[in-house]
């Protein structure tokens, strides 16, 4: 299992596959930007674009971790791209 450098603290767990898959690390996006503004003194704006040209324009084959929104069932229409 691949995993994220310098995100340890948001790492959530890893997938679950079925027929033998291989499970891929699971990172909580709002805390990797959390982690870039405290860690390494970041601003919010400099976080997200580290994070989206650095860590999710990073493709590292299959294993590749995956990075989450976490929000309640209540939420999930906000999220939804078929609203």
């Amino acid at each position: 299992m691949l995993l994220a450098d310098g995100l340890e603290k948001a790492f959530v767990g890893s997938t679950i596959s079925a027929f033998n898959r291989n499970q891929v690390a699971l990172y909580d996006y709002d805390k990797c930007i959390e982690v870039f503004m405290d860690d390494q003194n970041m601003s919010e704006e400099e976080a997200i674009d580290h994070f989206n040209y650095n860590v999710i324009g990073s493709w590292l084959g299959d294993g590749t971790p995956i990075f989450i929104n976490q929000h309640s069932v209540e939420t999930v229409e906000d999220y939804s791209e078929n609203v």
